[in-house]
């Protein structure tokens, strides 16, 4: 296996937004150097706490905010070897969008993006947007086989394309096990399933099951603490759910959080409904449930889990089934015999080579019209150079100030109460 230090000395930039994001970058950046990054945060209305950076791996006092559109500025005045891009494919193919109109230095930085968990949906939407990095990272082989052959039916290099595990998947060998009594942890999505009645029988379920074996302890794994945001928007945080409940709690459930490591130590089996936790449990060996209570739906995710042989539900597993991935599925989808090294040597390879300017695959030609507006949504004109900054003076800081609230309360509060009124 290829070690992180054959790079030591490049200089590596991470630009990200959200919580998970982060996590990304920090631990793709590990795959290239020991050398801590300089980092780049994008204001959402996600915006990790410090505690999430923190707990990403990141300095928060080391973190610059800077807007996707006067990036190619930022790194010219703050020279890097590497740029790791973790963000959506739009904010990708933003990022690739500026470099192209504004970059004008001998030497630019290799471009990486990626994808942060499973790709279960948008796969050809989310690649074309990251279509012009100088490296791709898929995190199978199932996914690099996708990736190559939608490449070069669009003209692209399909060599772009290295695979790598998912950076932050531990050795095998730190698998718990499931020998002794371990917990029985549910790993909570933000946004799978949506419904509030969903939700509740989530918890209900969970609550039944510890009571019915005091011996075994049952966690409530969330992603995040009250008021934090999400990289999904939560509209019904399961703490708050466990906490309107009128009954007494077993003693033996409880609801956590913090690194998803430290909860698959504690555990002997793992239940989710999708989340990007099973891909480590089935990395680790450990007994692995995806849950088909409420189905199996493109919507939810699950479907990524055919063939797996990891669906379980509630009622099997009151009868003691703890399913293990089948050895197969786990390979062709980067999970067990997968070598790290890949990143590193392609990386490696471009650091003596002359870039030519980034070639995005959304041009003014081939996608005018989208192109047009997702460049405006990130503050750059048609060719790709900030767009000057109007409004201002104290009406437009009261105007920029007004769109931030309306920004992330609709994020985190009309968004929800839509979706309340849908359920």
């Amino acid at each position: 296996m290829l070690q992180s230090s054959l790079l030591d000395g490049v200089k590596v930039a991470v630009i990200a937004d959200t919580d998970s994001r982060w996590k990304w970058v920090l631990a793709t950046a590990k795959q290239l150097t020991t050398t801590p990054p300089d980092l780049y945060l994008r204001e959402t209305a996600a915006r990790p706490s410090e505690r999430q950076l923190v707990e990403a791996g990141a300095d928060p006092s080391r973190v610059r905010t800077v807007q996707l559109a006067e990036l190619p500025v930022v790194l010219a005045e703050n020279p890097c070897d590497v740029l790791i891009i973790g963000l959506p494919g739009s904010g990708v193919q933003a990022v690739l969008q500026a470099m192209a109109g504004q970059w004008t230095e001998p030497k630019r930085p290799i471009l990486v993006s990626g994808y942060v968990g499973i790709i279960y949906e948008r796969l050809v939407q989310g690649l074309y947007h990251r279509a012009g990095s100088d490296v791709i990272v898929a995190n199978s082989p199932a996914d690099a086989r996708a990736f190559t052959g939608l490449l070069a039916a669009a003209g692209f290099d399909p060599s772009a394309v290295v695979t790598e595990p998912l950076p932050f998947l531990g050795s095998p060998a730190s698998a718990a096990g499931a020998d002794g009594v371990g917990a029985l942890t549910f790993a909570a999505q933000p946004d799978v399933p949506a419904t509030k009645a969903d939700r509740n029988y989530i918890v209900t379920r969970l609550i039944e099951h510890a009571r019915r074996h005091p011996e075994q302890p049952v966690l409530l794994k969330v992603r995040g603490v009250a008021k934090e945001r999400l990289t999904h928007p939560e509209p019904h945080p399961y703490q708050r759910l466990v906490e309107a409940r009128n009954d007494e709690l077993p003693a033996n459930f409880s609801v956590i959080a913090g690194p998803m490591s430290d909860a698959l130590d504690r555990s002997a089996v793992l239940i989710t409904m999708s989340s990007t936790a099973a891909v480590e449990a089935i990395h680790r060996g450990l007994p692995t449930g995806i849950l088909t209570d409420l189905g199996i739906r493109e919507e939810m995710g699950n479907h990524f889990f055919a063939g797996s042989g990891c669906y379980v539900s509630f009622d099997e597993l009151a009868d003691g089934a703890r399913p293990l991935a089948d050895p197969d599925w786990a390979t062709d989808h980067g999970l067990a015999g997968l070598e790290r090294g890949a990143l590193a040597a392609r990386v490696g390879d471009l650091l003596g080579s002359e870039l030519p300017a980034p070639r995005p695959f959304f041009t003014a030609q081939r996608s005018a019209v989208y192109r047009k507006r997702l460049l405006a949504e990130n503050g750059l004109d048609e060719a790709g150079r900030p767009v000057p900054v109007r409004h201002r003076g104290i009406g437009g800081r009261v105007l920029r100030r007004l769109a931030r609230w309306v920004y992330r309360n609709g994020y985190g509060v009309v968004a929800p109460a839509l979706r309340r009124l849908g359920a």
